[in-house]
């Protein structure tokens, strides 16, 4: 079983942007199998968290996190869902449960006692070495970071007492998983309208047409986009593609807050479109 947990704090003690610290700890070795710094928890941050480690050891029987909107939603049941007795999911959860991981919710943050020691830890020795190291910036302090872990594990985690219970799976299923998917219908004139932007769907014959097909929209960790129509992918646009078409267009707000991570420069709109 995976804790994750997310930390905002002034990691930076005022030498730079408040920052948020998004880790995981194997809670039956207590070895840090991740942890990133960004701006703010989100679900872009914990599918890409999920992403490395899941690539890097397989998959856990369960996660435990607590009930936080990434992970909880209080959104009334579809009627699809009702007829399953299916509880609704968000992101995150839907990512999780294609891959078969068990998400269960703490109930109360001392639930999460090892993670919540860890932050207690980092926030001692972490901040020091930022602070020796001089940071100033997220990039910065991630560079700390890595550094630290290695220690940071040395020092505190234990060998599993049993058999490791991680289940190895293929790169493209963890992608096809841990990403962002909505629905959509194509329009007579073979286009999809996905976030104020118009993608074109390219023909492969002309004797075929989508038009008023319902089809699946993925947007990846890096930004790219992809149709699916059931089990045939019919369209794709890489993260370049995605971002000059306008899918992080912003009107000089924060960008990519849900499809990518929080930035806070601006983006001048008009550039942006098609």
């Amino acid at each position: 079983m995976l804790q994750v947990d997310g930390s905002p704090h002034d990691w930076l003690e005022g030498r730079g942007a408040r920052l948020c610290l998004i880790g995981a700890i194997d809670d039956a070795t207590g070895k840090v199998l991740g942890a990133f710094f960004t701006q703010a928890e989100s679900s872009w941050g914990y599918l890409r968290l999920f992403s490395e480690i899941f690539k890097r050891h397989g998959l856990p029987q369960s996660i435990y996190s607590d009930r936080h909107s990434v992970f909880w939603t209080d959104r009334e049941p579809t009627l699809a869902e009702q007829l399953i007795n299916k509880r609704p999911l968000t992101e995150v959860g839907r990512a999780l449960d294609e891959l078969g991981v068990t998400l269960i919710f703490a109930g109360s943050p001392q639930a999460k006692g090892r993670i919540e020691r860890l932050w207690g830890t980092f926030q001692d020795r972490l901040v020091s070495e930022l602070r020796l190291a001089k940071a100033k910036t997220a990039e910065q302090a991630q560079a700390v970071l890595d550094r630290y872990l290695t220690e940071h594990n040395r020092m505190f985690s234990k060998p599993a007492q049993a058999k490791p219970a991680w289940r190895k799976t293929s790169s493209g299923l963890i992608d096809q998983a841990l990403c962002f998917k909505q629905r959509r219908t194509v329009a007579n004139d073979n286009t999809v309208t996905f976030d104020g932007v118009i993608f074109q769907i390219p023909k492969k014959s002309p004797y075929r047409s989508y038009a008023n097909k319902r089809i699946h929209v993925h947007v990846g960790l890096d930004g790219a986009v992809e149709f699916f129509y059931k089990a045939e992918k019919i369209a794709a646009f890489d993260s370049t593609k995605t971002h000059a078409l306008g899918l992080y267009r912003s009107q000089k707000k924060r960008e990519g807050f849900r499809y990518g991570p929080i930035s806070n420069q601006s983006t001048d709109y008009q550039q942006l479109s098609p």
